[in-house]
Protein backbone atom coordinates (compact mmCIF):
# COMPACT_ATOMS: atom_id res chain seq x y z
CA UNK A 1 0.00 0.00 0.00
CA UNK A 2 1.42 3.53 -1.09
CA UNK A 3 1.71 5.82 2.16
CA UNK A 4 1.24 9.11 -0.11
CA UNK A 5 0.06 10.07 -3.22
CA UNK A 6 -0.02 13.35 -4.92
CA UNK A 7 -3.30 14.56 -5.21
CA UNK A 8 -2.38 16.83 -8.19
CA UNK A 9 -0.17 19.84 -8.98
CA UNK A 10 -1.57 23.55 -9.11
CA UNK A 11 -0.64 25.66 -11.95
CA UNK A 12 2.91 27.42 -10.88
CA UNK A 13 3.83 30.94 -10.95
CA UNK A 14 6.48 30.21 -12.94
CA UNK A 15 8.96 27.64 -14.12
CA UNK A 16 10.52 26.99 -10.73
CA UNK A 17 7.53 27.39 -8.37
CA UNK A 18 6.30 23.55 -7.28
CA UNK A 19 3.15 22.53 -5.10
CA UNK A 20 2.13 19.25 -4.10
CA UNK A 21 -0.55 17.69 -2.42
CA UNK A 22 0.27 14.56 0.38
CA UNK A 23 -2.23 12.95 1.88
CA UNK A 24 -0.34 10.01 4.61
CA UNK A 25 -2.76 7.16 5.02
CA UNK A 26 -4.72 6.83 7.90
CA UNK A 27 -3.26 3.54 9.78
CA UNK A 28 0.10 5.11 9.21
CA UNK A 29 -1.08 8.26 11.36
CA UNK A 30 -2.73 5.75 13.72
CA UNK A 31 0.37 4.35 14.07
CA UNK A 32 2.34 7.57 14.50
CA UNK A 33 0.31 8.90 16.83
CA UNK A 34 0.91 5.40 19.26
CA UNK A 35 4.59 5.68 19.24
CA UNK A 36 4.50 9.56 20.50
CA UNK A 37 1.75 7.96 23.32
CA UNK A 38 3.72 5.94 24.79
CA UNK A 39 6.14 7.86 24.84
CA UNK A 40 4.67 10.64 26.55
CA UNK A 41 3.17 7.43 29.45
CA UNK A 42 6.64 7.03 29.90
CA UNK A 43 7.75 10.47 30.67
CA UNK A 44 4.79 12.05 32.17
CA UNK A 45 4.09 13.36 35.48
CA UNK A 46 0.32 14.41 36.65
CA UNK A 47 -1.18 14.82 39.78
CA UNK A 48 -2.82 11.54 41.22
CA UNK A 49 -0.87 9.33 39.25
CA UNK A 50 2.19 7.67 39.22
CA UNK A 51 5.19 7.91 36.60
CA UNK A 52 4.32 6.04 33.49
CA UNK A 53 0.80 5.02 34.70
CA UNK A 54 -1.10 8.26 32.91
CA UNK A 55 -3.90 6.31 31.10
CA UNK A 56 -3.66 6.79 27.74
CA UNK A 57 -7.59 8.75 27.53
CA UNK A 58 -5.95 11.11 30.18
CA UNK A 59 -2.82 11.61 27.72
CA UNK A 60 -5.08 12.39 24.95
CA UNK A 61 -7.01 14.86 26.12
CA UNK A 62 -4.34 17.02 28.65
CA UNK A 63 -1.73 16.94 25.65
CA UNK A 64 -3.96 17.06 22.47
CA UNK A 65 -2.32 19.96 20.85
CA UNK A 66 1.26 19.00 22.25
CA UNK A 67 0.59 15.32 20.73
CA UNK A 68 -0.66 16.63 16.91
CA UNK A 69 2.22 19.17 16.83
CA UNK A 70 4.70 15.85 17.19
CA UNK A 71 2.36 13.89 14.52
CA UNK A 72 2.73 16.45 12.01
CA UNK A 73 6.38 17.09 12.40
CA UNK A 74 7.24 13.75 12.62
CA UNK A 75 5.58 12.82 9.09
CA UNK A 76 5.22 15.97 7.26
CA UNK A 77 9.10 15.98 6.55
CA UNK A 78 9.04 12.20 6.08
CA UNK A 79 6.07 12.14 3.35
CA UNK A 80 7.17 15.22 1.39
CA UNK A 81 10.83 13.91 0.71
CA UNK A 82 9.60 10.75 0.04
CA UNK A 83 6.96 12.33 -2.57
CA UNK A 84 9.65 14.55 -3.91
CA UNK A 85 11.73 11.51 -4.78
CA UNK A 86 9.03 9.81 -6.60
CA UNK A 87 8.21 12.83 -8.46
CA UNK A 88 12.43 13.27 -9.39
CA UNK A 89 12.45 16.80 -8.37
CA UNK A 90 14.95 18.63 -6.50
CA UNK A 91 13.68 21.27 -3.78
CA UNK A 92 16.02 24.36 -3.88
CA UNK A 93 13.99 26.14 -0.69
CA UNK A 94 11.93 24.95 1.57
CA UNK A 95 8.76 23.85 1.53
CA UNK A 96 5.86 26.58 2.77
CA UNK A 97 3.04 23.92 4.27
CA UNK A 98 -0.55 24.64 3.62
CA UNK A 99 -4.11 23.51 4.39
CA UNK A 100 -2.43 21.03 7.12
CA UNK A 101 -5.51 19.07 7.78
CA UNK A 102 -5.61 16.13 10.54
CA UNK A 103 -8.93 14.63 12.66
CA UNK A 104 -8.47 11.88 14.33
CA UNK A 105 -9.05 8.70 12.40
CA UNK A 106 -8.57 10.74 8.96
CA UNK A 107 -5.32 10.81 6.86
CA UNK A 108 -3.22 13.62 7.41
CA UNK A 109 -3.64 15.72 4.46
CA UNK A 110 -1.28 18.60 3.76
CA UNK A 111 -0.11 20.79 0.25
CA UNK A 112 3.59 21.82 0.34
CA UNK A 113 4.90 24.94 -2.20
CA UNK A 114 8.25 24.82 -3.28
CA UNK A 115 10.93 26.18 -5.69
CA UNK A 116 13.03 23.58 -7.97
CA UNK A 117 15.66 24.44 -10.46
CA UNK A 118 14.56 24.92 -14.16
CA UNK A 119 15.66 23.41 -16.90
CA UNK A 120 18.76 24.69 -18.46
CA UNK A 121 20.13 24.21 -21.43
CA UNK A 122 23.74 26.45 -21.88
CA UNK A 123 24.27 26.68 -25.67
CA UNK A 124 26.49 29.29 -27.78
CA UNK A 125 29.71 28.50 -24.85
CA UNK A 126 31.97 27.00 -27.49
CA UNK A 127 32.56 29.70 -30.07
CA UNK A 128 32.79 32.67 -27.45
CA UNK A 129 35.96 34.83 -27.67
CA UNK A 130 37.90 36.45 -24.57
CA UNK A 131 39.65 40.01 -25.30
CA UNK A 132 43.67 39.53 -24.91
CA UNK A 133 44.60 43.09 -24.07
CA UNK A 134 48.30 44.22 -24.03
CA UNK A 135 49.37 43.72 -20.57
CA UNK A 136 52.79 44.76 -21.11
CA UNK A 137 54.33 47.33 -18.72
CA UNK A 138 56.26 50.88 -19.72
CA UNK A 139 59.08 51.72 -18.79
CA UNK A 140 57.12 55.10 -16.89
CA UNK A 141 55.08 52.92 -15.28
CA UNK A 142 57.66 50.91 -13.49
CA UNK A 143 59.49 54.57 -12.58
CA UNK A 144 55.95 55.43 -11.25
CA UNK A 145 55.91 52.48 -9.06
CA UNK A 146 59.68 53.14 -7.75
CA UNK A 147 58.39 56.47 -7.06
CA UNK A 148 55.68 55.41 -4.99
CA UNK A 149 58.43 53.00 -2.88
CA UNK A 150 60.11 56.32 -2.12
CA UNK A 151 57.25 57.68 -0.86
CA UNK A 152 56.62 55.47 1.43
CA UNK A 153 59.77 55.43 2.55
CA UNK A 154 60.10 59.77 2.94
CA UNK A 155 61.43 61.07 5.97
CA UNK A 156 59.73 64.85 7.17
CA UNK A 157 62.30 67.26 9.15
CA UNK A 158 60.84 70.12 10.79
CA UNK A 159 61.41 73.68 10.07
CA UNK A 160 60.91 76.82 11.89
CA UNK A 161 60.44 80.44 11.83
CA UNK A 162 57.70 79.67 8.83
CA UNK A 163 53.94 79.50 7.50
CA UNK A 164 52.47 76.48 6.02
CA UNK A 165 52.43 76.99 1.97
CA UNK A 166 51.38 73.95 -0.49
CA UNK A 167 53.99 71.42 -0.72
CA UNK A 168 54.77 71.56 3.40
CA UNK A 169 53.21 69.15 6.14
CA UNK A 170 51.80 69.99 9.12
CA UNK A 171 52.01 68.10 12.08
CA UNK A 172 48.57 68.60 13.75
CA UNK A 173 45.98 67.43 16.39
CA UNK A 174 43.10 67.82 16.13
CA UNK A 175 39.16 67.08 17.18
CA UNK A 176 36.21 66.76 15.25
CA UNK A 177 32.48 66.95 15.98
CA UNK A 178 29.87 65.83 13.38
CA UNK A 179 27.10 68.50 13.56
CA UNK A 180 24.02 68.01 15.33
CA UNK A 181 25.34 64.88 16.89
CA UNK A 182 27.37 66.02 20.47
CA UNK A 183 23.88 67.06 22.05
CA UNK A 184 23.21 63.07 21.56
CA UNK A 185 25.63 61.52 23.50
CA UNK A 186 27.74 60.82 20.41
CA UNK A 187 31.47 60.88 21.03
CA UNK A 188 33.73 63.63 18.57
CA UNK A 189 36.52 62.48 16.32
CA UNK A 190 40.23 62.60 18.24
CA UNK A 191 43.37 62.17 16.21
CA UNK A 192 46.40 63.28 17.79
CA UNK A 193 49.67 64.00 15.76
CA UNK A 194 48.84 62.93 11.79
CA UNK A 195 50.65 64.97 8.99
CA UNK A 196 48.71 66.87 6.66
CA UNK A 197 49.86 68.08 3.03
CA UNK A 198 48.60 71.24 2.25
CA UNK A 199 47.54 71.33 -1.00
CA UNK A 200 48.17 67.62 -1.46
CA UNK A 201 45.94 65.48 -3.63
CA UNK A 202 44.76 63.57 -1.24
CA UNK A 203 44.27 66.18 1.40
CA UNK A 204 40.66 67.24 2.14
CA UNK A 205 40.84 70.91 0.20
CA UNK A 206 39.09 72.55 3.46
CA UNK A 207 41.92 71.66 5.31
CA UNK A 208 44.28 72.88 3.33
CA UNK A 209 42.49 76.12 2.60
CA UNK A 210 42.05 77.22 6.53
CA UNK A 211 45.39 75.49 7.24
CA UNK A 212 47.78 77.35 4.94
CA UNK A 213 49.40 80.33 6.22
CA UNK A 214 49.57 79.32 9.80
CA UNK A 215 52.54 78.67 11.86
CA UNK A 216 53.47 76.48 14.47
CA UNK A 217 51.33 76.71 17.46
CA UNK A 218 48.62 78.37 15.91
CA UNK A 219 45.13 76.67 16.27
CA UNK A 220 41.88 76.75 13.36
CA UNK A 221 38.60 76.18 13.52
CA UNK A 222 36.35 75.19 10.51
CA UNK A 223 33.80 72.97 9.31
CA UNK A 224 34.05 70.63 6.59
CA UNK A 225 31.04 69.23 4.33
CA UNK A 226 31.21 65.69 3.15
CA UNK A 227 29.42 64.50 -0.12
CA UNK A 228 27.16 61.46 0.13
CA UNK A 229 30.05 59.13 -1.64
CA UNK A 230 32.75 60.25 0.41
CA UNK A 231 35.48 56.93 0.97
CA UNK A 232 34.67 57.40 4.79
CA UNK A 233 31.15 55.89 5.97
CA UNK A 234 31.65 57.50 9.10
CA UNK A 235 31.74 60.69 7.49
CA UNK A 236 29.56 60.41 4.13
CA UNK A 237 26.76 63.32 3.83
CA UNK A 238 28.27 64.90 7.24
CA UNK A 239 28.99 68.43 8.27
CA UNK A 240 32.11 67.92 10.73
CA UNK A 241 33.38 71.35 13.44
CA UNK A 242 36.84 70.74 13.18
CA UNK A 243 39.00 72.40 16.41
CA UNK A 244 42.91 71.50 14.79
CA UNK A 245 46.30 72.67 16.72
CA UNK A 246 49.40 72.93 14.28
CA UNK A 247 52.22 71.59 16.45
CA UNK A 248 55.05 71.58 13.86
CA UNK A 249 55.33 72.42 10.03
CA UNK A 250 57.68 69.70 8.18
CA UNK A 251 59.11 69.35 4.99
CA UNK A 252 60.01 65.91 3.11
CA UNK A 253 62.77 64.60 1.58
CA UNK A 254 62.30 61.12 -0.48
CA UNK A 255 65.38 58.60 -0.87
CA UNK A 256 67.57 58.79 -3.74
CA UNK A 257 66.61 55.73 -5.84
CA UNK A 258 70.19 54.08 -6.03
CA UNK A 259 71.81 50.67 -4.85
CA UNK A 260 71.79 52.16 -1.61
CA UNK A 261 68.13 52.59 -1.78
CA UNK A 262 67.55 48.82 -3.15
CA UNK A 263 69.15 47.31 -0.51
CA UNK A 264 67.10 49.23 2.12
CA UNK A 265 64.38 46.93 0.78
CA UNK A 266 65.79 43.92 2.02
CA UNK A 267 66.57 41.58 -0.76
CA UNK A 268 68.05 43.45 -3.48
CA UNK A 269 71.88 44.54 -3.91
CA UNK A 270 70.98 46.75 -6.69
CA UNK A 271 68.82 49.42 -8.25
CA UNK A 272 68.55 47.35 -11.64
CA UNK A 273 67.51 44.12 -9.93
CA UNK A 274 64.94 46.23 -7.72
CA UNK A 275 63.62 47.59 -11.40
CA UNK A 276 63.33 44.16 -12.44
CA UNK A 277 61.05 42.96 -9.40
CA UNK A 278 58.70 45.58 -9.58
CA UNK A 279 58.18 45.01 -13.04
CA UNK A 280 57.84 41.56 -12.76
CA UNK A 281 55.72 41.99 -10.02
CA UNK A 282 54.05 44.91 -11.82
CA UNK A 283 52.94 42.49 -15.10
CA UNK A 284 51.67 39.73 -13.12
CA UNK A 285 49.41 42.00 -11.65
CA UNK A 286 48.13 43.98 -14.60
CA UNK A 287 47.93 40.24 -16.57
CA UNK A 288 45.70 38.68 -13.78
CA UNK A 289 43.59 41.91 -13.85
CA UNK A 290 43.28 41.59 -17.43
CA UNK A 291 42.29 37.92 -17.17
CA UNK A 292 39.34 38.47 -14.75
CA UNK A 293 38.02 41.56 -17.18
CA UNK A 294 38.10 38.98 -19.86
CA UNK A 295 36.36 36.76 -17.84
CA UNK A 296 33.48 38.89 -16.56
CA UNK A 297 32.64 39.34 -20.12
CA UNK A 298 32.62 36.01 -21.19
CA UNK A 299 29.89 35.63 -18.03
CA UNK A 300 28.10 38.57 -19.24
CA UNK A 301 28.31 37.44 -22.42
CA UNK A 302 26.87 33.34 -21.63
CA UNK A 303 24.10 35.48 -19.16
CA UNK A 304 22.80 37.45 -21.88
CA UNK A 305 22.81 34.33 -24.43
CA UNK A 306 21.16 32.00 -21.97
CA UNK A 307 17.65 33.39 -20.43
CA UNK A 308 15.96 30.85 -18.17
CA UNK A 309 13.96 31.66 -14.56
CA UNK A 310 15.92 31.45 -11.59
CA UNK A 311 14.20 30.34 -8.05
CA UNK A 312 13.86 33.21 -5.93
CA UNK A 313 14.87 31.11 -2.56
CA UNK A 314 18.65 31.20 -4.60
CA UNK A 315 18.50 34.93 -5.31
CA UNK A 316 17.81 36.16 -1.95
CA UNK A 317 20.08 33.76 -0.70
CA UNK A 318 22.81 35.11 -2.41
CA UNK A 319 21.74 38.60 -1.84
CA UNK A 320 22.43 37.68 1.98
CA UNK A 321 25.76 37.19 1.33
CA UNK A 322 26.55 40.26 -0.69
CA UNK A 323 25.02 42.04 2.19
CA UNK A 324 26.72 40.12 4.81
CA UNK A 325 29.88 40.53 2.68
CA UNK A 326 28.97 44.55 2.72
CA UNK A 327 28.63 45.27 6.41
CA UNK A 328 31.65 43.16 7.16
CA UNK A 329 33.46 45.26 4.93
CA UNK A 330 32.14 48.67 6.61
CA UNK A 331 32.71 47.19 9.99
CA UNK A 332 36.21 46.86 9.16
CA UNK A 333 36.63 50.06 7.94
CA UNK A 334 35.21 51.20 11.40
CA UNK A 335 31.48 51.64 11.02
CA UNK A 336 29.78 51.45 14.32
CA UNK A 337 27.08 48.81 15.11
CA UNK A 338 24.42 51.63 16.12
CA UNK A 339 25.52 53.44 12.86
CA UNK A 340 24.34 49.73 10.67
CA UNK A 341 21.40 49.44 13.05
CA UNK A 342 20.30 52.70 11.43
CA UNK A 343 20.89 51.72 7.93
CA UNK A 344 17.59 50.71 6.10
CA UNK A 345 18.09 46.74 4.97
CA UNK A 346 15.36 47.08 2.49
CA UNK A 347 16.78 49.33 0.51
CA UNK A 348 20.02 47.85 0.41
CA UNK A 349 18.70 44.55 -0.18
CA UNK A 350 17.13 46.04 -3.00
CA UNK A 351 20.03 47.29 -4.64
CA UNK A 352 21.76 44.08 -4.31
CA UNK A 353 19.38 41.53 -5.74
CA UNK A 354 20.24 42.67 -10.02
CA UNK A 355 24.03 41.52 -9.34
CA UNK A 356 22.94 38.61 -7.23
CA UNK A 357 20.71 37.55 -9.76
CA UNK A 358 23.48 37.45 -11.85
CA UNK A 359 25.72 35.69 -10.03
CA UNK A 360 23.62 32.83 -9.28
CA UNK A 361 22.66 32.57 -13.33
CA UNK A 362 26.22 32.60 -14.16
CA UNK A 363 27.20 29.89 -11.52
CA UNK A 364 24.36 27.56 -12.70
CA UNK A 365 25.66 28.10 -16.29
CA UNK A 366 28.98 27.19 -15.02
CA UNK A 367 27.58 24.26 -13.18
CA UNK A 368 26.12 23.00 -16.59
CA UNK A 369 29.47 23.93 -18.40
CA UNK A 370 31.38 21.56 -16.04
CA UNK A 371 28.57 18.72 -16.43
CA UNK A 372 29.24 19.30 -20.17
CA UNK A 373 32.81 18.98 -20.45
CA UNK A 374 32.82 16.26 -17.72
CA UNK A 375 35.35 19.10 -14.70
CA UNK A 376 35.89 17.28 -11.53
CA UNK A 377 37.58 18.02 -8.56
CA UNK A 378 39.90 16.27 -7.13
CA UNK A 379 40.34 15.29 -3.48
CA UNK A 380 44.14 16.64 -2.98
CA UNK A 381 42.12 20.08 -5.07
CA UNK A 382 39.85 20.17 -1.60
CA UNK A 383 43.14 19.17 0.55
CA UNK A 384 44.55 22.09 -0.76
CA UNK A 385 42.02 24.39 -0.20
CA UNK A 386 41.50 23.04 3.07
CA UNK A 387 44.83 23.45 4.21
CA UNK A 388 44.85 27.15 2.84
CA UNK A 389 41.87 28.31 4.90
CA UNK A 390 44.22 25.88 8.17
CA UNK A 391 46.81 29.06 7.70
CA UNK A 392 44.82 31.57 7.25
CA UNK A 393 42.83 29.96 10.48
CA UNK A 394 45.51 28.92 12.33
CA UNK A 395 44.13 26.06 12.79
CA UNK A 396 45.00 22.32 11.92
CA UNK A 397 43.45 20.85 8.91
CA UNK A 398 42.13 18.42 10.34
CA UNK A 399 39.89 21.12 12.76
CA UNK A 400 38.72 22.74 9.45
CA UNK A 401 37.90 19.43 7.82
CA UNK A 402 36.00 18.58 10.67
CA UNK A 403 34.09 21.41 11.12
CA UNK A 404 33.34 22.11 7.30
CA UNK A 405 31.98 18.36 7.12
CA UNK A 406 29.55 19.46 10.13
CA UNK A 407 28.55 22.73 8.29
CA UNK A 408 28.03 20.94 4.96
CA UNK A 409 30.09 23.30 3.51
CA UNK A 410 32.61 21.00 1.68
CA UNK A 411 30.46 20.57 -1.37
CA UNK A 412 30.06 24.40 -1.53
CA UNK A 413 33.41 24.44 -1.67
CA UNK A 414 33.33 21.77 -4.18
CA UNK A 415 30.94 23.44 -6.69
CA UNK A 416 32.91 26.65 -5.99
CA UNK A 417 36.02 24.82 -7.15
CA UNK A 418 34.68 22.94 -10.37
CA UNK A 419 32.64 26.17 -11.31
CA UNK A 420 35.91 27.86 -11.08
CA UNK A 421 37.66 25.42 -13.60
CA UNK A 422 34.82 25.69 -15.70
CA UNK A 423 35.27 29.30 -16.27
CA UNK A 424 39.41 28.45 -16.59
CA UNK A 425 38.20 26.34 -19.33
CA UNK A 426 36.31 29.01 -20.85
CA UNK A 427 38.77 31.64 -21.04
CA UNK A 428 41.51 29.14 -21.79
CA UNK A 429 38.84 27.60 -25.22
CA UNK A 430 38.14 30.92 -25.96
CA UNK A 431 42.02 31.82 -26.66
Amino acid sequence: MTESTTTGAAEPKNACLREIAIEVPADVVARETEAILQKYQKLARLPGFRKGKVPVTVLRQRFAEEIRSDVVEQLVPRFFRQEVEKQDLLPVSQPQVTDLHLQEGDPLRFKAKFEVLPPIEVSGYQELRAERPDVNISDAEVEAELNSLREQRATYTEIQGTTLGDGDFAEVSFTGTPKGEAQAGNKPINVDDVLVEIGGTNTVRDFSDNLRGAAAGDERSFDVVYPQDFNDARLAGKTVVYAVKVKAIKQKTLPELNDEFAKSLGEFETVDALRARVREGMEHEKKHRAEHDAKEKLMDELVRRNEFPVPEALVERQVDVRLERGLRALAAQGLRAEDMKKMDLERLRSGQRDAALKEVKSSLILEKIADAEKLEVSDAEIDKEIEALATQMKQTPEAIRTRLTRDGALDRIRGRIRNEKALEFLYNRSA
